[in-house]
């Protein structure tokens, strides 16, 4: 039996551990998050109306967990330090924050442009598959971003969003933090990868060979890197970042590798 703790920031982020833990024959034991707490019962539903032998493979609760061999369990970096010592006697993944990134060269077309924005903003940039900062040249005109941007002009509709938006906006007007501003979406230069909602960090760079070594440096920091058509090492093209493949694995861990050792942990 294998306990999944599943985030809740997007929904049915717990699938493809879900799919894993049941594809190696092993016992699935979801623990959910108060945030997506219906999708994946839903679906297990299903799939136990096609195939009933499942039931006996399939159980969530809410409440402690109990009565497991092994976890799978994603969370922030504080969540993580908590799961690292209460499952340490077991095999396990522990999934902590990583952020996306994209890399622009300067050449990127208006369908460019519109396709990062399906990275940055679907899920209103809550998953770690998001980009969450970008990338520039130096002397980039980052105006074609807010022009290529505006397919998600309607998030100023939202009031969830927009609340974060007009928060943001006012903490850096207050504080005379320098940004830009297309209405829905800030700006900031900044060195961090992770961003509050509304809000991309970017940062210039004057050549590929220095920019590589900095990301070589954090790649354990990132889920994701975007970039046009994918030319980037170990890049997706714009667009993609949020259509996973099976073999896409969170944090670059093997879920199917893990699962299938789990004997040799006995």
């Amino acid at each position: 039996t294998v306990a999944v703790i599943m985030a809740g920031n997007i929904p049915l982020v717990g699938f493809h551990d879900f799919l894993c833990v049941l594809v190696s024959g092993k016992v699935f034991l979801g623990k959910l998050s108060s945030d997506d707490p219906f999708l994946l019962p839903a679906l297990a539903g299903m799939l136990i109306e096609i195939e009933p032998r499942f039931a006996a493979y399939i159980h969530f609760t809410m409440d402690k967990l109990k009565d497991f061999d092994a976890v799978i369990a994603t969370g922030s970096n504080n969540s993580a330090r908590y799961f690292d010592y209460y499952f340490a006697r077991y095999p396990h993944i522990i999934r902590k924050n990583r952020n996306s990134i994209a890399i622009l060269d300067g050449y990127e077309s208006a369908e460019d442009i519109a396709a990062l924005g399906d990275d940055i903003f679907m899920f209103f940039g809550l998953g770690c598959r998001n980009v969450s900062k970008l990338y520039l040249p130096e002397n980039f005109d980052i105006s074609l971003l807010f022009k290529g941007f505006d397919n998600y002009a309607s998030l100023k509709n939202h009031s969830a969003y927009f609340n974060n938006y007009e928060y943001n906006r006012a903490i850096f007007l207050i504080n005379k933090v320098k940004h830009l501003d297309n209405g829905f979406l800030i700006l900031k230069m900044d060195h961090s990868f992770s961003s509050p909602v509304s809000v991309l960090h970017y940062e210039t760079y004057k050549n590929a060979a220095d920019l590589a070594r900095e990301i070589d440096l954090n790649k354990d920091f990132l889920q994701c890197i975007v970039s046009k058509n994918g030319v980037w090492k170990d890049s997706m093209p714009f667009g993609q970042a949020q259509y996973p493949g099976l073999s896409d694995f969170a944090d670059g861990v093997d879920t199917m590798l893990f699962l299938s050792k789990l004997s040799d942990f006995e």
